[in-house]
């Protein structure tokens, strides 16, 4: 871990890789987590050559808060964290809040993406009223729910590998401040511009989907597929036997899909 100051503000950050690599990847991590949940696929990554960069958003995991209220801020807020590394072009990638946020950063300054990575994207990404209430008031009740709705079922993956995704992540969910979870799910439900701000997009994307997603099932992400179609090179992939969790579940196959060749 490293850090640097953004917008007057700790950043803290994994920055791992060659700094020389010409195709530096941000990777953003969703709601109510911080840059660890992409330590598996970050590390395959690095290990093929490039260089990634996951940071953990204000107020979640070692960066000062306060946790930012909206995708359009978060997303200003990863470019201020580019300008600060020095990076003019970068590709990015996202999980769920964090492939919003992603969507947000391409769509702002489409000159600056040069690919995007879509993960459990939806937009618009409605999130139900009993997790939103859950994690304003019940947070042991939300993480509880976000577990259960995050996996493939046990049938698929196996009872003891599903205990053990839980398990994990469960862990990375407490070790967030309270209040950030209800902030982060609330960002997600009250954006309602992700259609639009895909049809500014000029990179070439890739939405990644999962066979037992939940949350963001790859039938919703057909029409973000379209809108993007619109401007950019755009293909959707769908992963099997895994939920929106495909990041604990499936690192190999989500490596694979963000290391092109070359």
């Amino acid at each position: 871990m490293t850090a640097i100051e953004v917008d007057g503000r700790r950043a803290a950050l994994a920055d791992d890789g060659l700094h020389t690599d010409p195709r530096p990847l941000l990777l953003i991590h969703g709601a109510g987590h911080d840059h660890g949940v992409w330590r598996a696929v970050a590390g395959g990554l690095v290990a093929s050559g490039r260089r990634v960069i996951a940071p953990d958003l204000p107020g979640h995991g070692a960066s000062a808060g306060p946790a930012l209220a909206g995708i359009p801020s978060m997303a200003a807020w990863v470019l201020a964290l580019a300008d600060a590394l020095g990076l003019e072009r970068f590709a990015l990638g996202g999980h769920s809040m964090g492939a919003l946020v992603a969507l947000a950063t391409a769509a702002a300054a489409p000159e600056r993406v040069s690919a995007l990575f879509l993960l459990g994207c939806r937009a618009p990404m409605p999130v139900a009223s009993f997790l939103l209430d859950a994690a304003r008031t019940e947070p042991a009740q939300a993480h509880a729910l976000i577990n259960k709705f995050s996996f493939a079922p046990a049938e698929r993956i196996g009872e003891t590998r599903r205990q053990a995704l839980e398990a994990a992540n469960l862990e990375r969910l407490q070790a967030q401040p309270a209040t950030v979870l209800a902030i982060d799910l609330a960002a997600c439900d009250r954006w309602p511009d992700g259609l639009a701000a895909a049809a500014h997009v000029r990179c070439p994307t890739l939405l990644l989907c999962a066979a037992y997603d939940r949350m963001t099932p790859t039938e919703t992400s057909r029409p973000l597929l379209q809108a993007l179609q619109a401007g950019c090179d755009a293909r959707l992939l769908e992963l099997p036997d895994c939920g929106h969790g495909m990041i604990d579940e499936a690192p190999a196959a989500i490596i694979e899909a963000l290391c092109p060749p070359g």
